[in-house]
């Protein structure tokens, strides 16, 4: 059932009540589950060939996929048989998966800083203890206690729009062009995992850069990567952590860091590189404590703000009333 404005107040009234009462125990920082999935993308192995983004977009339009619209029309490329091109530059309401690439001068050396190139996935990156999770006001946005999963129900949100700006990642996108606006995001393809599927961005790599799996193992699997020699070969796993598929590679070198283990408190989707995330576009300022935490020092003023102008509201009545 959709909630209404007054249910938002209702709740708003109540946030205001918990904030006297105490802190709630999400603020204190949460941990990550036993099954809590997530990917590793390898930047190393990345060809920039999209399958990821193509496949993407096609099961993320199916029933209970975050580009899903019932009743609707399919985005883009896969109305029907009108295959339309669609190369987007950045993550969007109708893309919630893509490919970038980082490029210094000449650009021909793969994965170098120095005249080098890099691809780079963006993405949800379904912190452990996520940002937009805490701020929205009807629970809208979820965090599996399984998986770990964050999702969406657009039935509840009201579109106020907070997620996007608590996401220290930039991640939610809004749907400004349709009658019935809500937040679209990656959700890791959950739709799918009753049927014993897996995120489409793995499934489909032709090269393993996208890995799906347990995060423990995954970071396992970073750590073992990031001390292997440069110039070794490696039998990199594809698609998914246990998966009899491997493909035979030689090792690059790699940037000395996991990327998701400590920003933002921890993610649950982890990168390697050849070159340094910040010149992958990654915000160096997000910091490794969970954003939660700097929502609670807002949230927690809110109840005296709202004193202060309940005050302050009826002095000015009384002052209106007395001169009249």
């Amino acid at each position: 059932m959709a909630a209404t404005r007054r249910d938002f107040i209702k709740l708003s009234a109540g946030v205001g009540l918990l904030a006297v009462a105490g802190e709630p125990a999400l603020a204190a920082g949460a941990e990550l589950s036993s099954g809590a999935v997530g990917l590793l993308y390898d930047a190393t192995l990345c060809i920039g060939c999209k399958s990821c983004m193509v496949n993407c977009k096609r099961v993320s339009s199916e029933p209970g996929g975050p580009l899903y619209s019932p009743g609707g029309t399919i985005p883009y490329e896969f109305r029907g048989n009108d295959r339309i091109h669609d190369s987007p530059d950045d993550l969007s309401a109708k893309t919630v998966n893509i490919i970038k690439v980082y490029k210094d001068g000449s650009g021909m050396r793969k994965d170098k800083v120095r005249d080098g190139f890099s691809f780079v996935k963006r993405q949800c990156m379904h912190c452990i203890d996520p940002a937009c999770v805490s701020v929205c006001p009807v629970a809208a946005l979820t965090k599996d206690p399984v998986t770990g999963v964050v999702g969406y129900d657009g039935n509840r949100c009201i579109g106020c729009r907070y997620c996007m700006l608590a996401c220290p990642f930039g991640i939610p996108k809004f749907t400004w062009d349709t009658n019935d606006p809500k937040i679209v995001k990656c959700e890791l393809c959950r739709h799918r995992y009753k049927d014993g599927d897996y995120p489409a961005c793995c499934e489909f790599c032709p090269t393993g850069a996208s890995l799906f799996g347990p995060v423990t193992e995954l970071a396992r699997e970073a750590e073992r990567r990031l001390a292997l020699n440069p110039g070794s070969e490696y039998a990199f796993p594809m698609g998914r952590i246990g998966s009899n598929r491997y493909s035979k590679r030689k090792v690059v070198g790699y940037f000395r860091k996991v990327y998701g283990l400590k920003e933002a408190g921890g993610t649950q989707c982890l990168l390697l590189a050849g070159v340094s995330f910040d010149r992958l576009g990654f915000n160096p300022g997000i910091e490794d404590v969970a954003y939660p935490e700097f929502t609670w020092n807002y949230i927690k003023k809110v109840p005296y703000l709202i004193g202060l102008l309940l005050v302050a509201g009826a002095v000015g009545h009384q002052l209106t009333k007395d001169r009249e």
